[in-house]
């Protein structure tokens, strides 16, 4: 009988400390929950705050963006405004060629899309100088300027038999842009001080 009392009281103690043991892994793991729900709903503000910022920053850099596209627009307007009047003004001749006729900003249109846009053009009874204005002058545009001349082929036919002279003005020149121009047989028309110069002797 003794060791049947000895058995039960040793299995009851096991079963307690075991149960003791349980009761403090759930409440742990209870602790580990509620601590988890914590972090998360902590990331989860995180996470909210930083989708916050990314659109103001969003919404900052569109303004920028705009911004910027208006200033250089208007640079851009200006550089033309300014050589077209300086042009008008002056003796039109290009490349030796005496020009009579002065047209300004000329778009290129195909199926009521613009192709592209002349910003001026010098023309007479043979030849047309087709003239490029930027407010800085780099590389991609003396590429483009080649390609308008297929442009002007297809939208004015008339001047088919025409020559044709290119010539790039522009308030600044990135560097080694006037050289290339030199290569090329492009009139480089630049600001000197308060006058206009034109580099077509090559």
């Amino acid at each position: 009988m003794e060791n049947v009392s000895n058995i039960i009281s040793a299995t009851f103690e096991r079963v307690w400390a075991t149960l003791q043991v349980v009761a403090e892994m759930q409440e742990e793991t209870a602790r580990q929950m509620v601590e988890t729900d914590r972090k998360m709903a902590e990331t989860d503000r995180k996470m909210t705050e930083t989708a916050r910022i990314v659109e103001e920053n969003g919404r900052q850099i569109a303004k920028l963006d705009k911004h910027l596209g208006g200033l250089s627009n208007n640079h851009g307007l200006f550089a033309e405004e300014y050589f077209y009047n300086s042009i008008k003004k002056g003796e039109k001749t290009l490349f030796g060629e005496k020009f009579d006729k002065l047209i300004k900003s000329e778009l290129i249109e195909d199926d009521n899309k613009t192709k592209g846009e002349l910003d001026m053009m010098l023309i007479n009874g043979k030849a047309v100088a087709i003239i490029e204005v930027k407010f800085k002058a780099r590389e991609k545009h003396i590429d483009r300027m080649f390609k308008k001349v297929k442009l002007f082929r297809d939208k004015f036919p008339e001047y088919q038999n025409h020559k044709v002279y290119l010539g790039l003005a522009s308030m600044v020149f990135d560097e080694g842009i006037e050289d290339k121009c030199k290569e090329n047989g492009i009139a480089i028309i630049k600001q000197l001080g308060d006058t206009v110069v034109i580099y077509d002797e090559y």
